[in-house]
């Protein structure tokens, strides 16, 4: 008896299944959206070259169009403690974590739905019932009464057919979330790098600008200490001697606020890479010891929009609004849904699987909406006016990303060209200031020239740092404005499918 009981339970799912009526997907079919016709991502054509300067960052660099981004692309900066960091950073980020753990969220409510839609429920049921009848419901007296106990157990299945797509339309929203959840995570992966790679660089020029003051400050120093015996044998007055101190306190003041950008931007690094700022051991950045990349590949304007993971999430946020104007398209047909059960019922429990006992039914039901004061019309409107939002949102994301490229390409030539001139003027300070320290020497020139001489060559050292420091940034910036290169990783970041490749 019991291998028959499940033998029926069996056939009703199976006659469940093989009913479901395909029908058509109500509302309209999502399309990506083309590609922006342009050919380049600035006005005038970017030079093949940038300008070349002498010492750290002076390099020359090369944009070449067309080219592939290396997944770890700051390796391209030949820094070992900048790799190590990168490394530690994509292990504990919790920022990672985080977005990790909402892309899981996003796919298993996709598993869920997608298990009611493409199956039958199907729930079992037992339960225990203590009854008492009289008489009068049998036409006897009704002063006989007797009692029982009902043993009933039941497989119900039931299945609503997806005539209309509003199920499918559903599903391939939630989809689209997953594949948004995706992107945000690569997007992620992009910030916490590039924010790495740029706390690296504005540390070390931090450490360089604390240094270039600190070699001022011993410079001054020592003038100060010419100056006052100068002005004990009456060769200075007392106005030369306090525009000298003048000048090493106004250098002097230049160093806590260096000093607290440095900690600052150390803490940041150690929060960045999942580490609290107290926990110390990490390394040490100077310009010096970061290599500026010579070739920088330039992504095709038309390959821009399936690289950039903030342009691809914003494709998949309208993929699912799209998808929601089917739902709500579909929520105005009628609704079937097909229900049946087989158990069986008895007084005695031993008797619950015994032949004459089994019980079933076969059912089926129609839902049609008729009046609803008019919420499912005003449903739909509105799902195609945030399917049109989603169509002006991703637009808008296209043209600043747009914006983004164009901005550090021409970052990058007028760094070049800016650090050649901080270059020129930073040697033509020191030539002039070493002239006037001799000439101030020999008696020849007066205090007030020196002094000058020596507040322009700290202003041009300071100048030519956060120059050289500019390059290393905006070439970060530019990997970065370009999607990072994720779509030639080999290794996944996530637990789901693969990325597709632009």
């Amino acid at each position: 008896m019991l291998k028959e009981y499940f033998q029926k339970a069996r056939a009703i799912s199976i006659v469940t299944v093989c009913v479901i009526v395909t029908g058509c997907a109500v509302g309209p079919d999502f399309r990506s959206p083309e590609r922006p016709a342009v050919k380049q991502y600035t006005p005038e054509p970017l030079p093949v070259e940038t300008a070349s300067a002498p010492g750290v960052a002076g390099a020359a660099q090369r944009f070449i169009s067309g080219s592939e981004i290396a997944a770890d692309w700051w390796t391209l900066f030949h820094s070992e403690s900048l790799n190590a960091l990168m490394r530690q950073a994509l292990a504990d980020s919790p920022s990672l974590a985080a977005a990790q753990a909402r892309l899981r969220e996003a796919e298993e409510n996709l598993r869920a739905r997608g298990g009611t839609v493409y199956y039958p429920s199907v729930d079992g049921d037992f339960s225990v019932v203590r009854r008492k009848s009289t008489g009068a419901s049998f036409g006897q007296p009704s002063s006989d009464s007797s009692s029982f106990t009902l043993f009933n157990a039941t497989v119900n299945v039931s299945y609503t057919l997806d005539i209309f797509g509003g199920n499918r339309r559903e599903l391939e929203a939630l989809r689209a979330q997953v594949d948004y959840q995706r992107f945000l995570l690569e997007g992620a992966y992009l910030s916490l790098t590039a924010n790495i790679a740029t706390a690296a660089v504005k540390e070390a020029s931090l450490r360089g600008q604390l240094r270039a003051a600190a070699e001022t400050v011993s410079l001054l120093e020592k003038h100060l200490e010419i100056v006052d015996q100068q002005y004990l044998v009456g060769a200075l007055s007392r106005s030369e001697v306090l525009a000298q101190r003048t000048q090493l306190a106004q250098v002097r003041a230049t160093l806590p606020p260096l000093e607290k950008e440095l900690a600052q931007t150390r803490h940041q690094l150690s929060v960045l890479t999942g580490k609290l700022p107290g926990e110390g051991g990490l390394p040490e950045f100077e310009l010096e010891n970061i290599e500026l990349p010579a070739e920088l590949p330039v992504s095709l304007p038309s390959s821009l929009v399936r690289q950039r993971p903030d342009i691809r999430a914003a494709e998949e946020l309208l993929h699912a609004a799209c998808a929601q104007v089917g739902v709500a398209t579909a929520n105005l047909y009628p609704k079937i849904t097909l229900n049946g059960s087989i158990g069986t019922n008895a007084v005695k429990i031993e008797d619950l699987f015994s032949t004459g006992s089994s019980i079933w039914s076969l059912g089926a039901g129609l839902l049609q909406p008729i009046f609803h004061g008019g919420e499912l019309s005003a449903k739909r409107r509105a799902a195609i006016a945030a399917h049109d939002q989603a169509i002006a949102q991703y637009r808008e994301t296209v043209l600043q990303a747009f914006q983004n490229v164009a901005d550090t390409l021409r970052a990058l030539d007028f760094d070049a060209r800016t650090l050649r001139a901080q270059a020129d003027a930073e040697l033509a300070a020191r030539e002039s200031l070493e002239m006037a320290q001799e000439q101030f020497r020999l008696g020849a020139i007066n205090y007030l020239i020196l002094l000058n001489a020596e507040r322009d060559f700290q202003q041009a050292q300071s100048n030519l740092i956060q120059a050289r420091a500019a390059r290393f940034a905006d070439t970060a910036a530019l990997f970065q404005a370009l999607g990072g290169g994720w779509w030639n990783r080999d290794q996944r970041i996530d637990s789901a499918a693969k990325l597709d490749k632009p």
